[in-house]
């Protein structure tokens, strides 16, 4: 159908086997498979189109067993706060944004510029970033499925560079949500301001000078990115723990050596050649899943693979 509307738009579909595969048959048609879908995924039009949203749909419906019917679902704010939405258990993410934005009074011109979440408030105080809700992800089947982990929906904005704040500082929605999203990241410890800073910001927050205050907070280290759960990386040895921060076109971790001194990298995503996500199955305790990142990166004209793990799959989804 996809060949049809789309002509060579899209790839060849891999070829099938016909006789009974051996494993190794079956492990290679699966790799083919999903290169065939991340390469099906990178046009936007076929994503957006009828058949695509229309055969996702029903894969995440008959998948969980969840019919189409009426059902409410909330959509959390970077102040604790939420949104009751009236919806249809089909219902993509990017139809659910729309009816939040409509509640909440944003322009559609503006809705590029956010996108729904999954996230976690953990026990200890801090917010894990589960994922990116694809845009035609169902939320609602996607949380039924998602039970244990107690995710909850979430708006943030989706955007490497602060400087688009400045696009949206004229309406007064989505100035308010940037004003939340920043609040939250400065409480979460996300933004590394000065002691002078910081008392500046609390000087501004208290007064509700919300414009003024986003102003300040993009100069600050950090501001607009998105911290993953701590990590434990191979770079510059095996075996040091890291906190990721992925924002500003760039990749930065603050790595603590088996000396207990810091080390701050930051990978810039213009020299990182590929990249790959590896799941690793559950640690020999048999708690926890692993998950392993690497990349190939240029440094100093020499590439080599920096690798990451992590014991919750939350953390690089």
């Amino acid at each position: 159908q996809l060949r049809h509307l789309f002509g060579s738009a899209v790839p060849a579909f891999p070829p099938k086997f016909y006789l009974a595969m051996t494993k190794s048959m079956a492990d290679e048609r699966r790799s083919q498979l999903e290169q065939y879908l991340q390469n099906v995924t990178l046009d936007s039009n076929i994503t957006n189109s009828d058949v695509f949203i229309g055969f996702f749909r029903k894969l995440q419906q008959d998948t969980f067993e969840i019919q189409t019917q009426r059902a409410f679902l909330d959509v959390y704010l970077a102040d604790g706060s939420d949104i009751r939405l009236d919806i249809q258990t089909s219902d993509t993410a990017q139809r659910i944004l729309e009816v939040t934005f409509c509640k909440m009074g944003l322009s559609r011109e503006l809705i590029k510029y956010f996108s729904l979440f999954f996230f976690q408030d953990r026990d200890d105080g801090a917010l894990s970033v589960v994922k990116k809700v694809a845009e035609f992800e169902l939320p609602y089947v996607s949380l039924q499925s998602m039970k244990e982990l107690h995710c909850k929906l979430g708006i943030r904005k989706w955007y490497m560079d602060p400087s688009l704040d400045t696009r949206l500082m004229d309406c007064r929605a989505s100035l308010n949500l940037l004003y939340m999203q920043a609040i939250q990241e400065v409480k979460r410890n996300w933004v590394k301001p000065t002691e002078g800073q910081m008392r500046e910001l609390e000087f501004l927050q208290k007064n509700a000078n919300k414009a003024k205050f986003l102003e300040l907070i993009r100069e600050m280290q950090f501001y607009g990115y998105v911290r993953l759960d701590p990590c434990i990386c191979d770079y510059p040895e095996e075996g040091c723990s890291a906190d990721i921060y992925v924002g500003n076109n760039e990749i930065n971790c603050c790595i603590k050596l088996p000396t207990n001194q810091t080390k701050e990298v930051s990978f810039k995503i213009n020299r990182l050649r590929s990249w790959q996500v590896t799941f690793l199955g559950a640690t020999k305790d048999g708690e926890d899943d692993t998950l392993e990142l690497r990349f190939e990166y240029n440094d100093s004209g020499t590439w080599q693979w920096i690798i990451l793990y992590t014991k919750q799959v939350s953390s690089l989804s």
